[in-house]
């Protein structure tokens, strides 16, 4: 008889009481993703050999009695721009084929193996993560599992597609405009964007080294917070990891929100969002007892001036990053980013030090908003997943071009640092299909961001929908 599919957090516990096996983990999740794998297309590249050692690894230490990490027997799968030891890190590349294999995992793989978790293998992306929708020309568009037919979100769209697919509970991914909350807004997964510098990057393959966030994808709130405090830590051999110690965010999930200040941005964050955007902000807003502060709703500071100014800081960054390789294998690049690229690298370097400057003063600016505030709540993307080749959307009468737009609610809060839990919410007028809402604190107060989201959680508002396909 088989086994009821867990959730990553059930999947945790039930290996630590010994009421399942991470042998028998693994090879529900092998036969899954051999299922499903032809119609979804959420990995490049997977192995399983290595991943029934690592379980086999797990049961032997329970079978002697000795101390599981928190996530013994969990599988997990990331995004292809963490290095595995011993396979080519391709960033959903052509170009980078040709570059030798990795000779250690990336930081953050090494932290969730430490705690127990079982890689096998990883994910879909949109080329060097620039883009908002997986539509990879290299590797093939990744599938929303949710409706195959549309996007999964991008650029960690086979991060998201994977989880929502029940093929992994736990996925990794990197967000620099919005490329985490993005695919799970897409996928009605919970996601999550730490603070800028939270994380180590070291063994990841830059785009923007001034906005690279990386985080965790997962099924389960629960789960995503296990995740979350395994992977912090410092770095000292990471200059881009500025955190100096732990911040558990596990022992806070059940505190509450009475003692919130909670608000819902508007302004800007109502304009670019259509009627089940904006529905799925209401019914959380509803369920956290929210506040507008305002009407409308509260202003986020200088929200489309930050956009434009990631814009410039990520195509001026990106560009530099690639001139070389463009001047020598153009070709090979994805159709989809390459102009982008070589713009970016063309830029005047007075645009990308102007842009920075804007920086400054705008994360005082949003500091600041947070002294009036404890967490916010917006849409995490303008509409829920069009479907693939989309070249155009509309909202409240404005035309927009996709896969750029795609991330107009998520820049400015990613140019701030800020971090944001993305919990997945399922409105009326999407054909079935789910659609994030971000919760936003302070920098380095994931806690409330997490509080917020168990909130959601626990009314049944924000949930994670099994797919069958």
């Amino acid at each position: 008889m088989t086994s009821p599919p867990l959730s990553l957090a059930q999947t945790a516990h039930a290996v630590a009481r010994g009421e399942r096996r991470a042998t028998d983990v693994i090879e529900a999740c092998i036969a899954r993703i051999e299922a499903t794998e032809a119609r979804v297309n959420a990995f490049t590249g997977t192995r399983f050999d290595a991943a029934r050692a690592q379980a086999q690894r797990v049961d032997a230490q329970r079978a002697r009695g000795e101390p599981l990490g928190p996530l013994a027997g969990v599988p997990f799968a990331v995004k292809n721009l963490f290095d595995i030891a011993g396979e080519v890190t391709l960033a959903g590349s052509k170009v980078n084929r040709s570059h030798p294999p990795a000779t250690a995992d990336a930081v953050l793989v090494q932290r969730l193996q430490a705690a127990g978790a079982v890689l096998v293998g990883s994910l879909n992306m949109d080329e060097y993560a620039y883009g908002f929708t997986t539509e990879n020309t290299h590797h093939g568009a990744t599938r929303n599992p949710h409706n195959l037919r549309c996007v999964a979100g991008g650029s960690s769209g086979g991060s998201g597609a994977a989880v929502a697919a029940g093929q992994v509970p736990l996925t990794l991914g990197s967000d620099t405009n919005g490329s985490i909350r993005v695919p799970s807004s897409f996928c009605g997964i919970w996601g999550l964007k730490p603070t800028f510098g939270r994380l180590s990057r070291r063994g990841s393959f830059p785009f923007v080294h001034s906005i690279d966030h990386l985080g965790p994808l997962a099924d389960d709130l629960p789960g995503l917070a296990l995740a979350y405090d395994a992977l912090q830590g410092p770095d000292p051999l990471d200059p881009g990891c500025l955190a100096t110690g732990m911040a558990p965010v596990v022992h806070a999930l059940n505190l509450g929100v009475k003692d919130l200040r909670i608000g819902v941005l508007g302004g800007y964050f109502t304009e670019h969002a259509t009627a089940p955007a904006q529905q799925a902000v209401s019914l959380a807003a509803d369920a956290l007892g929210a506040h507008t502060g305002v009407h409308p709703g509260v202003p986020w500071p200088d929200a489309a001036q930050a956009r434009a100014a990631a814009f410039i800081v990520t195509a001026s960054e990106g560009g530099s990053l690639h001139l070389p390789a463009l001047r020598e294998h153009a070709a090979d690049y994805e159709p989809l980013s390459v102009d982008r690229l070589i713009s970016g690298a063309l830029q005047p370097a007075t645009w990308y030090a102007r842009a920075q400057r804007f920086r400054r003063v705008y994360r005082d600016k949003v500091n600041d908003l947070f002294r009036h505030w404890d967490v916010l709540i917006a849409p995490a993307t303008p509409l829920a997943a069009p479907e693939i080749g989309t070249e155009w959307f509309d909202i409240n009468g404005q035309r927009f071009p996709c896969r750029p737009s795609i991330g107009l609610l998520t820049q400015p809060i990613s140019f701030s640092g800020c971090p944001v839990v993305t919990a997945p919410l399922w409105p009326t007028g999407t054909g079935g299909l789910p659609l994030g809402v971000q919760i936003i604190a302070a920098p380095w107060r994931e806690d409330l961001a997490f509080r917020a989201a168990q909130v959601l959680a626990q009314s049944g508002v924000a949930h994670v929908k099994e797919v069958t396909l």
